[in-house]
């Protein structure tokens, strides 16, 4: 081997040891579903992530000078500040297969430890957001149960702790993102900071349930067909079912397979999902309203480029606000789509990643005949350094343009503005 030789070799195993990770992933099929033989009896692993955010919106001014802010211009969970340092995750767990007894079966635990929605407000330092059991044994048929994230929309279904961006894209964040009030969670006006907005008490959903999941995938050369079926609770992180009622999911995706396997498969996936359920009016228990979601997408990952488009549209139980928990229940309707990609820059440990984001909620207000429409564009600047393939640093500025038909509201909307954020990965 002469002297250009070894340089090119060494020249290309460093790229090599640079490579990003992508996540270009058949989320069904990266827990539980390990080849026989593969999985421990015990693995554990987690992540931590550690940020900062500044929201740049104006307060609305009364004419008594009162500044009032609007949840939109407050950092999460807490909702009592414009700029706030949060370890917003923190999470350990558990997986395995009980190997030798039954190579087939595996199961996995995790805990969430971090200051979110799902462990504020609810008094509880820790909180439980998996606990499932996988059964392998049926070809064509995987069964999981327990506590999981259901079949759905994309920015659901991936893992958080290789999502490309910090915060959810608003759709996603008010449409699918349920939330659960409790008879005492009461209405709270705005008030000057701390504004102390946030009245539901019990955890966000975190696209997950209780249930029974059936499930798998299909190889066919360079194509992979995979479904989903899955029937819970309805009532996301919280342990039992409040009204009687359950929840139905469907998920099929078909994906054309370019190379590389598990979290850093590059393909293109086409998806399609539906859920539906009922829910209890907690104020007026003799009322109930159909909650429907459904959507559909894409995703295309070759590197170095990432390009995802997805619509979802909904009726009954349109989020309003943490501060509005009553005025949940409802029959309104509510649409909203989002573009986004990225470009991993060759032979670096760079990716810039934009996104377009925009939501149009209460279609049909009751209030008027065109309906009372509230409106949410987003506009999101990113970048990302991989320290190495478990740790990586997040910024992102978003550029927001908020408005509604209903003048009360948009006066407040108006003075939504930008809005940064970095964000520390680090995975165990």
């Amino acid at each position: 081997m002469n002297r250009n030789d070894r340089l090119s070799r060494m020249l290309a195993a460093l790229l090599g040891a640079c490579t990003l990770p992508v996540q270009a992933a058949n989320w069904l099929l990266l827990q539980g579903t390990e080849p026989p033989g593969s999985a421990g009896r015990a693995k554990l692993w987690g992540f931590i992530q550690a940020q900062y955010q500044k929201d740049f919106s104006d307060p609305f001014v009364k004419s008594d000078g009162t500044e009032v802010y609007v949840p939109p211009k407050l950092i999460g969970p807490d909702l009592d500040d414009q700029s706030m340092f949060n370890v917003n995750r923190a999470r350990i767990g558990v997986r395995g297969a009980n190997f030798p007894l039954d190579a087939k079966t595996n199961y996995f635990v995790l805990v969430e430890m971090g200051n979110n929605a799902i462990t504020q407000g609810t008094g509880a330092f820790a909180r439980l957001t998996d606990a499932s059991i996988t059964l392998n044994h049926i070809p064509g048929a995987r069964i999981r149960v327990g506590l999981f994230k259901y079949p759905g929309a994309e920015e659901g279904l991936q893992a958080i702790h290789v999502f490309d961006y910090i915060n959810f894209t608003t759709v996603s964040n008010q449409l699918l993102l349920e939330r659960f009030p409790e008879s005492t969670d009461s209405n709270r006006k705005a008030s000057p900071l701390p504004a102390a907005m946030n009245r539901i008490t019990r955890p966000v959903g975190a696209f997950r349930d209780v249930g029974v999941q059936v499930f798998d995938a299909f190889r066919r050369g360079d194509w992979e067909h995979s479904y989903a079926v899955m029937f819970g609770n309805g009532n996301g992180l919280n342990l039992g079912n409040d009204n009687g009622k359950g929840n139905v999911y469907l998920y099929w995706s078909s994906a054309r397979i370019f190379g590389g396997k598990g979290p850093r498969r590059e393909d293109w996936k086409t998806f399609a999902w539906w859920q539906k359920g009922r829910r209890l009016d907690v104020y007026d228990t003799t009322r109930s309203f159909d909650r429907i979601r459904w959507g559909l997408g894409t995703k295309y990952l070759k590197k170095p480029f990432r390009v995802t488009a997805e619509y979802m549209k909904g009726k009954g139980m349109i989020f309003q606000g943490p501060h509005r928990p009553q005025d949940l229940f409802n029959d309104l309707k509510a649409d909203g789509w989002y573009l986004e990609g990225g470009w991993y820059i060759p032979g670096t440990r760079w990716e810039l990643d934009a996104r377009y984001d925009r939501y149009v909620r209460d279609e049909n207000h009751p209030t008027s005949a065109s309906g009372d429409r509230s409106r949410f564009r987003k506009f999101t600047l990113g970048a990302q350094y991989h320290l190495n393939r478990k740790t990586r640093v997040n910024l992102e500025y978003a550029f927001r343009d908020f408005s509604s038909d209903t003048a009360k509201v948009d006066a407040q909307l108006k003075d939504v503005k930008g809005r940064f954020a970095v964000q520390v990965t680090a995975i165990f």
